[in-house]
């Protein structure tokens, strides 16, 4: 398909907006993926192409969090290859049946996570004592949230960052670190199966890329300056923002 001008400029903004997001605390499908729907993909081709466009950005932000120190990858390795299988599983599941049933469900699960987020004011602003053998998290979070990214994505990230402060005591700006690494990892999974069915159009992909690169440098550098603090406000706007889009879709 043959996209104008405008188009190509918009997905280049949405890319950067959905990268500044993405990069600061997941969500930013919320924008690249009704952006791609919006100028006229299919909505296969639609969820492809963007797993392609967020496997560059979220690539970025993985390597500027581990070069700052965020990322232990002895810690996060397991979950690493445990997210990638069960998101691979998760798309070609996805190719044989419906997720009706998670539309209806997620948003009332993301809106918990606000609340508890919001009426716990300081989770994740240090770290704690963990509550659950990373080993064991890996295995249980890596399939489970690989396999729900895959199959469905949004609040993906949202899911992970709170699973990481409440079961292994992490602080936020290191789970968020984490998040990125095992998003990337389901991200490349997804993307595999979307490439193997022809589903990725690699023009829209390559503008929105632009767009990333410079929405994830702004949105890495933020993080690694403000922290915690900046992170919590941002995850909870984010996340209440997906609430809303997945409640009312029209």
């Amino acid at each position: 398909m043959e996209l104008g001008l405008s188009s190509l400029l918009l997905l280049f903004a949405a890319g950067l907006l959905g990268g500044f997001i993405d990069s600061i605390a997941g969500g930013g499908g919320l924008i690249t993926v009704p952006t791609l729907l919006w100028v006229g993909l299919p909505p296969q081709l639609a969820l492809g192409t963007n797993k392609a466009q967020s496997s560059c950005g979220t690539t970025l932000a993985v390597m500027r969090y581990a070069r700052a120190g965020l990322v232990s990858w002895s810690e996060v390795r397991l979950a690493v290859l445990l997210s990638f299988i069960g998101s691979a599983v998760g798309v070609w599941t996805l190719t044989l049946i419906s997720n009706d049933v998670l539309r209806v469900i997620i948003p009332w699960m993301l809106l918990a996570v606000v609340i508890y987020v919001a009426i716990s004011p300081r989770l994740g602003l240090a770290e704690t004592r963990a509550r659950l053998d990373a080993a064991v998290f890996s295995w249980l979070f890596g399939l489970s949230l690989g396999f729900y990214d895959g199959f469905f994505g949004p609040g993906t990230g949202a899911f992970w960052i709170l699973a990481l402060v409440a079961l292994l005591g992490q602080e936020l700006t290191r789970a968020n670190a984490y998040t990125k690494a095992v998003n990337l990892a389901s991200n490349v999974g997804s993307l595999i199966v979307f490439a193997c069915l022809g589903h990725v159009a690699v023009l829209p992909a390559a503008v929105m890329v632009a767009g990333q690169m410079i929405g994830v440098r702004l949105g890495t550098g933020l993080v690694l300056k403000h922290g915690a603090a900046f992170i919590r406000v941002v995850f909870l706007v984010v996340v209440l923002g997906i609430v809303l889009r997945l409640l009312w879709p029209n």
